[in-house]
């Protein structure tokens, strides 16, 4: 969905863990935070869902499973797994082997049987007096049984030698298909498998994905153990300007409630308000049908009250709306070839407060994209990307919850004037600046617009510079 053109940066958020019985830890421990989740596919929306069925369902498939394995361990197997044929053999293997199978009906010998030899004519002249010639015929015929053993003896070696070559053969042949697959460093790249440019952008907000951010305990108030299944959710938080760059993503916990990851996204707009000491606590998320009002300060203001006069007062113009958000925004060409999009009914919206709804309180669906609204008219989009269980390797502690897991970095503009400092103030309509807007940092900008403490001109705009 979006593309993350930064890598990210690892933030310290603190975590506490219960090794004693009073829940107090002292010693600062590093815990690894797993990434879970499917593969990103660009504009994948799951089916309407929500935490509770969804951890209904995951825990009746991992009961189900459970119960298949202690079933299947139970049975006694009757057959062996051999994993003989995976065994890659070497030469020397090979031959011995060839030589146990030849000669294995014959173990006690492993040797040709020897061939007596033709008695010599003094030899025949004594066996023929003491030897008639039935005796003769019994020794010629032993020994034709010997010569024809011993060449049944050549014939299997030969046979099995041929079967261990065939062998040999086969698994050369299986190293090759897997070396065409490797990868290979030292190999040259082809021009033709150059990856494009297009799948790369696809897999750029996968840089993070595989890494692990670790989570350093510290300084947390207090320890609320993690009770079993819980449920995760990756939710990311998307620019307010750049309106396709990621600029925070967190994992926050099903029973935590939506105030708690309100309080730990970082905006800009939200310290620029407050310098301006015009700073607005009111804000909601819109997600599915549900408004989520932040009434926690008494000076708080409903931003859904104007919205619900307007679905009322204009119910005409919101149904065409809706209609066109339905339709995906159809190009009047593209309505004519598909049609206008018909039996598409408002939903009925409803307004909570945020610090009193969960995440388990809501319907929502992964991938999709939601609202979040903050100082009047500042909007970011925020999507629940992944769901998932709790497990071992995370951490415990519900306290270090909502955990930041991807934090954009900013970025810092220098000095145009001397391009080495940061650039704290910016100017606009300056007439003695290069650019307009300017951005100078303290040297520069007095240097060019005060001379002796006073201001030389002012009929030009001047604002305190924060980084993005």
């Amino acid at each position: 969905m979006a593309e993350n053109d930064d890598d990210s940066c690892s933030v310290e958020d603190e975590e506490h863990t219960n090794n004693n019985n009073n829940g107090c830890d002292k010693e600062e421990e590093e815990l690894s935070v797993p990434r879970g989740g499917p593969i990103f596919v660009p504009n994948l929306v799951g089916s309407l869902t929500s935490v509770l069925l969804f951890q209904s369902s995951i825990v009746q498939e991992l009961q189900g499973l459970e119960f298949e394995v202690s079933s299947s361990s139970s049975q006694v197997l009757d057959e062996d797994i051999s994993v003989d044929e995976l065994k890659i053999l070497t030469e020397e293997e090979l031959v011995d082997m060839a030589i146990k199978e030849a000669f294995k009906d014959n173990e006690d010998s492993p040797n040709l049987l020897p061939i007596p030899e033709e008695p010599s004519d003094e030899g025949r002249s004594k066996d023929h007096e003491a030897s008639n010639d039935e005796a003769c015929k019994k020794k010629s015929r032993k020994r034709k049984r010997m010569k024809a053993k011993n060449h049944d003896l050549e014939e299997t070696y030969i046979a099995n030698v041929e079967h261990v070559k065939r062998i040999k053969e086969k698994q050369d042949e299986d190293k090759a298909a897997v070396t065409l697959h490797s990868f290979n460093p030292s190999s040259k790249v082809n021009d033709c498998a150059i990856t494009s440019s297009r799948t790369i952008d696809r897999m750029k907000p996968l840089r993070s994905a595989s890494s692990a951010v670790k989570v350093k305990s510290s300084s947390i108030q207090g320890y609320v153990p993690v009770h079993y299944p819980e449920v995760a959710l990756s939710i990311e938080v998307y620019h307010n300007a750049r309106k396709w760059v990621k600029n925070q993503e967190f994992l926050v916990l099903g029973q935590q409630t939506l105030t708690e990851l309100r309080d730990k996204i970082y905006c800009l707009t939200d310290h620029v308000m407050q310098k301006a000491k015009q700073h607005d606590p009111s804000g909601y998320f819109l997600i599915e049908d549900t408004l989520c009002n932040d009434l926690r300060d008494p000076s708080a203001v409903d931003y859904s009250e104007p919205i619900f006069d307007w679905l009322r007062n204009s119910k005409d113009e919101a149904h065409k709306k809706w209609e066109w958000i339905a339709a995906g925004g159809l190009q009047t060409k593209q309505k004519a070839v598909v049609g206008d999009v018909t039996g598409s009914q408002l939903p009925h919206f409803r307004a909570v407060d945020m610090h009193k709804t969960q995440f388990c309180d809501l319907k929502f669906r992964l991938g999709a994209g939601y609202l979040y609204c903050h100082q009047g008219d500042c909007r970011h989009t925020i999507v629940i990307r992944d769901m998932r269980l709790i497990h071992p390797q995370d951490v415990q502690n519900r306290a270090a919850y909502p955990i930041l897991l991807f934090q954009l970095k900013p970025h810092i503009r220098k000095c145009y004037v001397c391009k080495i400092f940061r650039a704290t103030q910016v100017t606009i309509d300056d007439k003695w600046a290069q650019e307009n807007p300017c951005y100078f940092c303290d040297n520069c900008y007095y240097l060019l617009h005060y001379k002796d403490g006073c201001l030389l001109y002012d009929d030009f705009s001047v604002h305190e510079y924060r980084h993005d």
